[in-house]
């Protein structure tokens, strides 16, 4: 058994897991080279998933994936954890968990898309207002608002895991740094969403959820790499 709680053969299924699903959720890239006709710098990545896109059925795929591998990879980590009563520690199993949260929530926002884009059309909008738009909207609030939770407490958990218990040191490099970015770009989209609901203009709304979405791919391929890095250890 490793230091850090899994054992080689556990880290390396881990590692992939975790690593293939920072692939997948950094699939909304693609909007550089296909045509969305949505404004990356105004509009919800979401959106790129809505019914009503004609590459709505390929990003809801890619935000399926990547939850499915999220949760699976940190289900492993947590069930491996709490199986060992020696390898518990308190920050290790909160940020397991907060992963498989963020895992379970996202694949269940590909099962909840938007059925229009309410930030480039008006009568969405108003629709969306008034309350008059499938129920699937406020679900896909809810799953969305889960999910990045749950990024933000294995963020912030497991790098905390990984300095006070001298594991994987790649993490306990870099996560601090990815912590602060996330904080201030979760800031920036709450603060962007509120303006725009308060019908405000979307104050970039786009571009800082992006940079929030690119973060937690990002942490979480830091984390494969840091799982795989000590695995062989």
């Amino acid at each position: 058994m490793s230091r850090h709680g899994l054992s080689p053969r556990t880290a390396w299924p881990v590692a992939t897991l975790i690593g293939l699903a920072a692939a997948a959720y950094t699939a909304w890239v693609l909007e550089v080279v296909l045509s969305t006709g949505l404004n990356p710098i105004e509009t919800y990545v979401s959106e790129l998933a809505a019914q009503d896109q004609p590459l709505g059925g390929l990003f809801r795929a890619t935000d399926f994936t990547a939850g499915l591998l999220a949760f699976s990879g940190g289900l492993l980590a947590l069930f491996r954890l709490l199986k060992r009563a020696e390898s518990r520690r308190p920050w290790a199993v909160i940020g397991w968990a907060g992963v498989t949260l963020f895992g379970a929530a996202t694949a269940a926002d590909a099962w909840l898309p938007l059925s229009c884009t309410p930030t480039v059309d008006p009568v969405c909008a108003a629709r969306e207002t008034a309350g008059l738009v499938p129920a699937t909207h406020q679900a896909h609030a809810v799953s969305s608002g889960l999910a990045m939770t749950g990024a933000l407490v294995g963020l912030v958990a497991l790098t905390v895991a990984a300095r006070r218990y001298g594991w994987f040191a790649p993490l306990a490099r870099y996560g601090p740094a990815i912590v602060v970015l996330e904080l201030l770009a979760t800031v920036w989209t709450l603060t962007a969403i509120a303006l725009f609901t308060a019908g405000r203009g979307t104050w970039a709304l786009g571009a800082g959820q992006r940079l929030q979405v690119l973060l937690v791919a990002i942490w979480l391929g830091v984390l494969a790499h840091s799982v795989h890095k000590e695995g062989r250890t």
